[in-house]
């Protein structure tokens, strides 16, 4: 996307994506502060951070359990208090009756197959992406499934300017 100079005002791309770095703030993980947000027409729909199931406790209070395993990153997903951030906004869509069909996936880290699936199945169309994981097993699925997925370099974006 074509970057506005005006003031360095942000694309739109960039803008969403600045956002899903906000929202990650609010990550309980200890490993990973991952945000998403889900946009339709430049407008927010849902966001969502990787975090402990509501009502349960977080890897703050009791330790990352993945950690404590030596689970590597990116293996064994099952084991692990969080809910991913794609999926914590996808929820979001359902809880509160928010359609995101046909929306843009704005999210600071490539997904999981886990959250790649539920992306193919939630009707999102395109996904963006600030970092890419080193596991791409999502790419086949977003190919032969219509999703467009691209990274965005923020270059000089620091989420500390904004805090």
């Amino acid at each position: 996307m074509k970057k506005n100079t005006i003031r360095n005002r942000p694309s739109w791309d960039e803008y969403f994506m600045k956002l899903a770095w906000l929202v990650s703030e609010r990550s309980t993980c200890v490993r990973h502060h991952i945000g998403a947000v889900v946009v339709r027409d430049k407008r927010i729909l849902t966001t969502g951070y990787n975090g402990a199931a509501t009502g349960t406790q977080d890897c703050i209070s009791l330790g990352c359990l993945r950690n404590a395993l030596n689970i590597p990153s990116g293996q064994r997903h099952e084991i692990c208090r969080a809910i991913h951030a794609e999926q914590n906004a996808v929820i979001q869509g359902g809880y509160h009756g928010i359609n995101i069909k046909d929306s843009t996936l704005y999210c600071t880290h490539s997904p999981c197959i886990l959250c790649a699936k539920m992306t193919v199945n939630a009707g999102i169309k395109r996904v963006v992406a600030n970092i890419e994981y080193p596991d791409n097993t999502f790419e086949e699925l977003f190919s032969g499934t219509g999703i467009e997925f691209s990274t965005l370099q923020l270059g000089s974006f620091s989420i500390d300017r904004l805090l």
